[in-house]
């Protein structure tokens, strides 16, 4: 085998992140100041319903250790400050992008001031005061969506337009049309909303049911084909989680997703599904859900929440949130990473300690599931009495 033959580290989907997050925009050809006003604005906008971020730096520059705020000064890496309205973070080390990420993982928005750094979209600024400066940065206009002219600009500089030989195609706004800006980056937002797949949970061993739950039948066929079936009207794609073992036997008329995070149930198989999908919403339903309906599939839906990790029932039995029938957003999944890397594997566990939106189900009865013989034929005889009224 050659070098070139060689493949030393395995290939998996990444996540489409850009320096910052998936949504980014770099706002550069301005001043520092006219940026940060436009940032507030969007960012007071938009807020209530995304999650946004600013990212800058300072033109202050001073390597003498007294300039360090707190405990840095004397030596601590990082200090955490509880400031009651807000929670500070001081850190006296350096940063990378794969950091910058996992910082920036539930962000809905990001703006970056471009000025200093990179994004990996661009909102560029036309403004003779800064024109030499824009020259400069060229090379970093590489996804331009949006063009702002200044008050003192009437047209895009010659050489942006050589620089961008689509440049006509792209929108031209004013800066000082700050509400036509707001709705540019909600239509982005809205544009960027990750789709929605269907996960159908088939791959546990039933041990207390005594018999495969998957492949029970309440509704004429198995269980995670009606299942499967049902999500099919709400997801663009679905998918049936099984053991590696189970695929095999699987229709193949169905989509299997085997289990590569093993040994983990379904906290593994969530994860195994971001990482086939990472940039992809998944609407995970165990298949021990008998009385599920189209209606509580239809009200989960329609009350998605993209911006919180997750949109889930609560549990008419506990009130805690029911994670086997839950929407999962992408940014969800290096919450689960890390809840696994410290050790826990309970997506109930996730859910309860992170931001999430709960709802409350029109019909609980449709959340109960069946995972013992006892249950079993309480869930049957529902199903019968069903039958006869209708």
């Amino acid at each position: 085998m050659t070098l070139k033959d060689h493949k030393k580290h395995s290939i998996i989907t990444r996540p489409a992140y850009g320096n910052f997050a998936r949504n980014e925009w770099a706002i550069v050809g301005t001043p520092c100041g006219a940026i940060k006003s436009l940032a507030d604005a969007v960012i007071e906008a938009l807020s209530p319903a995304y999650k946004c971020a600013y990212v800058d730096a300072s033109h202050a520059h001073s390597d003498a250790a007294e300039t360090l705020p707190g405990r840095l000064a004397a030596g601590a890496v990082t200090a955490y400050t509880d400031q009651i309205q807000y929670h500070q973070f001081d850190l006296n080390k350096e940063l990378n992008h794969f950091q910058f990420r996992q910082f920036f993982s539930d962000m809905d928005l990001v703006l970056v001031n471009g000025n200093h750094e990179q994004a990996k979209a661009q909102v560029v600024v036309i403004d003779p005061a800064k024109e030499s400066s824009l020259q400069k940065r060229l090379s970093q206009l590489t996804n331009v969506q949006l063009f702002l002219l200044a008050d003192t600009a009437t047209e895009v500089f010659d050489f942006v337009k050589e620089a961008i030989p689509d440049w006509q195609r792209i929108s031209i706004l004013g800066l000082s049309e700050t509400d036509k800006i707001i709705n540019f980056f909600q239509g982005q937002l809205s544009q960027a909303r990750p789709k929605l797949n269907g996960l159908v949970l088939a791959g546990g061993q039933s041990l207390r049911m005594g018999q495969d739950k998957g492949a029970m039948q309440w509704h004429g066929k198995e269980q995670r084909y009606f299942m499967a079936d049902l999500l099919q009207e709400f997801t663009e794609e679905v998918f049936i989680s099984c053991r590696a073992e189970q695929q095999a036997e699987l229709d193949t008329n169905y989509k299997a997703l085997p289990d590569t995070f093993t040994g983990l149930g379904p906290y593994g198989a969530i994860l195994s599904a971001f990482r086939e999908q990472p940039d992809a919403a998944w609407l995970v339903m165990a298949c021990d859900l008998p009385l599920l309906n189209k209606a509580t599939l239809q009200q989960l839906v329609n009350r998605r929440d993209s911006s919180s990790i997750a949109t889930t029932f609560e549990s008419p039995h506990d009130g805690f949130p029911e994670p086997l029938i839950t929407i999962w957003e992408p940014k969800s999944y290096p919450v689960l990473l890390s809840f696994l890397s410290q050790g826990y594997t309970c997506p109930r566990k996730v859910l309860r300690n992170s931001d999430i939106s709960m709802i409350k189900a029109f019909e609980p009865e449709a959340l109960a599931n069946v995972n013992t013989p006892e249950e079993l034929e309480r869930v049957e005889q529902i199903l019968q009495e069903k039958k006869t009224l209708s």
